[in-house]
C-alpha cells in the first residue's frame, strides 16, 4: 500500500496537494528507484554546507557512493510536509494611529539547518529567516526593534524607499541598538515589490548568521501584476550557518507543488556573501521584476544568476509534468560524491 502525504501550504498561499512517495517516484521517471535528484544520506557523513566544505570528495566505492545519493532522496521524501513553517511565517500587524505595528526581536539562538545539526545563529523572532513582513503600498508602517543579542544591531530596509533617518546605518543615519535597547523605524510603504529587511552592524556575521528577512509591499493596483496561481520566496544564503535555502539545507528542503498548468511566482532574495545562479530543471522561469522594479520587458531563461543583494520575481509556467530539480548551479553548492546537499529542491508538477 502507497504512504500518501498531504502537503499543506499553511497561509502563504500555497495549495494543498496529495502525493504518494511512488507517484513522486513516477513523476521523476525512475519508478521504484531513486530521483533525478540525489543527497546525502543521513547516517553517513555529508558535506559540511559552508564554504569550507565545498567541493567534497571521495566518495568511496560506485556502489557507496549511489547508496548515499539514494539515502538522502528517501530522507528528502520522507520528510515531505513536515516541515510547516519552510515556506515562511508571516507577522501579523496591529493596527494602532494609522500605522501597522509590527514587533521584531533580535536574539542569538541555536538553528538547525538539518535535524540533530545546531549551528549558532542569529534571529530574528526566533527563526531563520525572520518573519515575512508584508504590507500594502501606502500603508504606514511602524516597526519595534528590540536588541536582546550581547552585540549592537541595527536594520535596513533594503530596496525600500524612506527617510534617510529610517535606512538604519549606525553612526550615518541612527545610533546602533545596543544591548537591551529598543529602535523605532517608521515611513510609508512607498514603492511595491520584494525587498529584504537586515542588520547592518557587523553585517558580515550578523547577516549570514540569520539576521534577514523578506519585506514584502503588495501593490495598490493589483493589475499591474502578472497573474500566477501560488507564491513561494527562496531566501538564499551561505557562509555563516551553511548553504541554505529558507535557513535550512537538503535534504531537509521542501519542494514546490504544483498542478498542470499552473502559474507559480517565485520571490528570490541573496542574503549571502555569494552569488548563486539558480537553475530549474525542465520549466521555464520568467523573470519579471528585479528589485522590485517591473522589467520593461519579461526574458526567460533556466538559470538565474542572482549577486548577494539582488531580488526577482518569476513566473514559472507549470507546464511539463514531472519531479523537476532545483538548485544553484555552483555545484560545490550542491552536489559531491556524497550526493546532493546545501541548496537543492525541487518543483514537483502533478
Amino acid at each position: 500500500m502507497p504512504v500518501y502525504i498531504r502537503l499543506i501550504g499553511g497561509d502563504m498561499g500555497q495549495s494543498d496537494s496529495l502525493i504518494s512517495r511512488r507517484d513522486f517516484l513516477k513523476l521523476a521517471g525512475v519508478a521504484g528507484g531513486a530521483l533525478g535528484l540525489s543527497a546525502c544520506a543521513p547516517t553517513v557523513a555529508a558535506p559540511t554546507p559552508t564554504i569550507e566544505g565545498m567541493g567534497q570528495t571521495g566518495g568511496g566505492s560506485a556502489e557507496e557512493m549511489d547508496a548515499m545519493h539514494e539515502a538522502g532522496v528517501k530522507t528528502f521524501l520522507e520528510n515531505i510536509g513536515k516541515d510547516k513553517t519552510f515556506w515562511g511565517t508571516r507577522l501579523k500587524p496591529r493596527t494602532e494611529d494609522g500605522f501597522q505595528i509590527f514587533e521584531l526581536t533580535c536574539q542569538s539562538v541555536q538553528w538547525e539547518t538539518k535535524p540533530g545539526e545546531a549551528v549558532e545563529a542569529m534571529a530574528y523572532n526566533g527563526i531563520v529567516p525572520g518573519p515575512e513582513i508584508r504590507v500594502l503600498e501606502g500603508e504606514k508602517v511602524r516597526v519595534v526593534v528590540t536588541n536582546e543579542m550581547s552585540e549592537s544591531t541595527s536594520v535596513h530596509w533594503h530596496g525600500v524607499l524612506l527617510p534617510n533617518e529610517m535606512d538604519g546605518v549606525p553612526f550615518i543615519t541612527q545610533p546602533p541598538i545596543k544591548p537591551g535597547g529598543t529602535f523605532t523605524y517608521e515611513f510609508a510603504a512607498r514603492n511595491p515589490g520584494t525587498h529584504i529587511y537586515h542588520s547592518h552592524h557587523n553585517a558580515a556575521e550578523q547577516v549570514t548568521k540569520g539576521l534577514f528577512g523578506a519585506f514584502i509591499i503588495e501593490p495598490s493596483d493589483v493589475e499591474t501584476q502578472p497573474e500566477y496561481d501560488a507564491e513561494y520566496t527562496l531566501t538564499l544564503n551561505d557562509t555563516a550557518i551553511g548553504l541554505t535555502i529558507n535557513g535550512k539545507s537538503f535534504p531537509y528542503t521542501q519542494p514546490i507543488l504544483a498542478k498542470v498548468g499552473d502559474r507559480i511566482r517565485i520571490r528570490y532574495l541573496n542574503e549571502g556573501l555569494l552569488i548563486h545562479p539558480m537553475h530549474l530543471h525542465g520549466l521555464v522561469q520568467e523573470v519579471w521584476a528585479k528589485d522590485g522594479w517591473w522589467l520593461p520587458q519579461p526574458y526567460k531563461c533556466d538559470t538565474l544568476n542572482i549577486a548577494p543583494g539582488e531580488r526577482y520575481d518569476v513566473i514559472v509556467n507549470c507546464d511539463a509534468p514531472g519531479a523537476w530539480a532545483f538548485h544553484c548551479h555552483i555545484l560545490t553548492h550542491a552536489e559531491s560524491s556524497h550526493g546532493m546537499f546545501g541548496m537543492v529542491t525541487a518543483v514537483v508538477v502533478s
